[in-house]
């Protein structure tokens, strides 16, 4: 009896530990997948609303930002939605091959959220700066990633979004290409950094200089180079600018660009100052270093591709 009572004790005890080891906090579950088992991981995403259970390998992303699309792109993910470009119809030429059937759905400032409903999305990458009033709708479709505003160091913002996609270590790659590159290309400039550079960008009634806390601004000083005294500044840029202050343009070499949406009121802009005797009169002018780039690349894409290409252009000109 003592020896069979045992043998009863023994069997609870072994049928308990089972179940205890059965339970656990693992964030792996594995799903039956024709008698074989695949194993699903949900993490979760701390962003500037709140946080995202995001569960397994997004595959069907949509974005709403134009720098987290380039985000998107640099790590081999095509969304299946995406805001408008700002320019472009409807994206930037630089990204337009390969955005081939990505749906739009809207702009970053008017989101048509039936449209991302209806593609059924598993998750949905924004910026609380511009989509805080439709947050909720948007997280009752899919999980949602906010970053908590747009800016000119566009780094801060991919970092979320690697991990966001679950992609840390390609974004971490896409980062390291990108610093390394930056890192050569300071080196190979030299003595051009000592060059005092100036920005300026022309759009529909209004004229601005741009200082270092922009997108090109960034990218200038992460090469090292020098700027005139007005534009080395922490901020973004000096808006509403006049003729009064064209001597603030003034530098070794003057970059400019002009955001033009095609009713040719940007275009106007940039013609009246460039002609403009006072403007004519600069010495960055007289020396004939006045350079005309991209303002979708210097400032409106404001993503890793477009400074990678910002990049090509400063090579171009100062060691080609």
């Amino acid at each position: 009896m003592k020896k069979s009572l045992l043998l009863v004790v023994i069997g609870i005890l072994a049928l308990f530990v089972a179940a205890c080891g059965s339970s656990n906090n693992d964030t792996t579950e594995k799903e039956p997948t024709g008698g074989n088992e695949k194993e699903t991981t949900t993490y979760t995403v701390k962003h500037a609303m709140g946080e995202a259970t995001i569960e397994g390998t997004p595959e069907k992303v949509v974005i709403l930002t134009n720098e987290g699309t380039e985000a998107l792109l640099s790590m081999g993910v095509i969304p299946v939605g995406a805001v408008q470009s700002w320019t472009g119809d409807p994206w930037y030429e630089h990204i337009a091959d390969q955005m081939e059937g990505v749906e739009v759905v809207g702009t970053e400032s008017e989101v048509n959220v039936e449209a991302i409903a209806a593609l059924q999305p598993d998750l949905i990458i924004g910026t609380k700066l511009r989509q805080e009033a439709i947050y909720e709708q948007l997280n009752k479709i899919a999980p949602t990633v906010m970053s908590e505003t747009l800016k000119g160091d566009w780094q801060e913002n991919f970092a979320l979004y690697a991990e966001a996609l679950g992609k840390t270590a390609e974004g971490e790659t896409v980062m390291a290409d990108y610093n390394a590159r930056v890192e050569q290309l300071s080196t190979d400039l030299g003595d051009h950094l000592t060059k005092e550079i100036s920005m300026v960008r022309f759009l529909a009634g209004d004229t601005r200089i741009y200082h270092k806390d922009s997108f090109s601004g960034i990218i200038l000083d992460q090469l090292g180079f020098a700027r005139p005294d007005g534009q080395d500044v922490d901020d973004f840029a000096e808006k509403g600018v006049t003729k009064e202050r064209v001597s603030a343009m003034d530098g070794d070499v003057l970059f400019y660009f002009t955001y033009e949406t095609g009713d040719g009121e940007g275009a106007k802009m940039e013609e009246d100052w460039l002609n403009d005797p006072l403007f004519q009169n600069l010495e960055v002018a007289k020396a004939g270093n006045v350079v005309e780039v991209s303002d979708t690349i210097w400032n409106t894409a404001g993503g890793v591709l477009a400074a990678n290409k910002m990049l090509d252009d400063i090579e171009d000109y100062f060691l080609k």
